[in-house]
């Protein structure tokens, strides 16, 4: 039975995987201690500071399916931090923003989940950010042309 022969992109696979869930796990942490769930802290920040946005693009800006949307800006409206306004333009598109109380939330949150996530990120500096940013880049790329060539 010959050995399997060991790709030299699974360490990179795998290293990615767990940087991803420290990542995670780290700002998860301190999501929750704000009250807020992940993906309800993911809308506000992706509404901050913007004049709201429709359904599709809040999909788009997000890392939340449109499935799972649906039900996160119906709690957020429940809390009273968004809402769902009609588009004169097209009665179809709803235009989805935060409320006074959701953007003093904002005000307040996300600053403090950056100073947060500035601990994990204090042993670099701004030549390792340049050249992680390139590297991640490089590989999105690699990984987008193989999905090119994927398609039929």
């Amino acid at each position: 039975m010959p050995t399997a022969t060991r790709e030299p992109f699974l360490p990179v696979i795998r290293e990615l995987v767990r940087t991803y869930q420290a990542f995670e796990s780290f700002s998860n942490a301190h999501v929750r201690e704000l009250g807020l769930t992940p993906p309800q802290f993911d809308v506000l920040a992706t509404l901050g500071n913007t004049p709201g946005m429709s359904c599709k693009e809040l999909s788009e800006q997000t890392l939340i399916t449109k499935g799972t949307l649906t039900g996160v800006i119906d709690r957020l409206v429940d809390k009273g931090l968004v809402s769902r306004t009609a588009q004169e333009e097209d009665r179809r598109s709803v235009l989805i923003a935060l409320t006074d109380t959701g953007q003093a939330l904002f005000d307040q949150i996300f600053p403090a989940h950056l100073a947060h996530m500035r601990q994990a990120f204090a042993g670099l500096d701004n030549d390792d950010f340049s050249r992680i940013c390139a590297e991640l880049a490089k590989l999105r790329r690699s990984i987008g042309l193989a999905m090119e060539n994927c398609k039929p």
